[in-house]
């Protein structure tokens, strides 16, 4: 594949979460490199979009990586970074499904 070709996920079989559930993501310090960003672990989102089924990043470079399906999540501004003097924006992030939780 080339830096241009563009390769489509594959189709999801089972999801766990649906669009418009609210989700946690997981607080996890794991050993090696995520694609799980620290700022967003621990908090609440909403899932806006499923994206499609690709492999899991972390386990891409040791073989067998699992697919999953990846999710486009939504988080408030104010939720990641508590109240500011600017109006609330919302962050979007596509987050793979052994990320996030059901929210409590």
């Amino acid at each position: 594949a080339s830096l241009h070709e563009v390769v489509p996920l594959q189709p999801v079989e089972r999801a766990r979460f649906a669009p418009g559930q609210r989700v946690r993501v997981r607080r996890m310090r794991p050993a090696g490199h995520t694609r799980c960003p620290r700022y967003v672990r621990g908090a609440l989102g909403v899932v806006e979009h499923l994206r499609g089924a690709d492999p899991l990043p972390d386990h891409a470079g040791h073989g067998g990586a699992p697919v999953e399906p990846v999710y486009a999540v939504a988080f408030r501004s104010e939720e990641l970074w508590g109240h500011g003097e600017e109006p609330a924006w919302t962050v979007m992030l596509d987050l793979w499904e052994s990320y996030l939780e059901e929210a409590t």
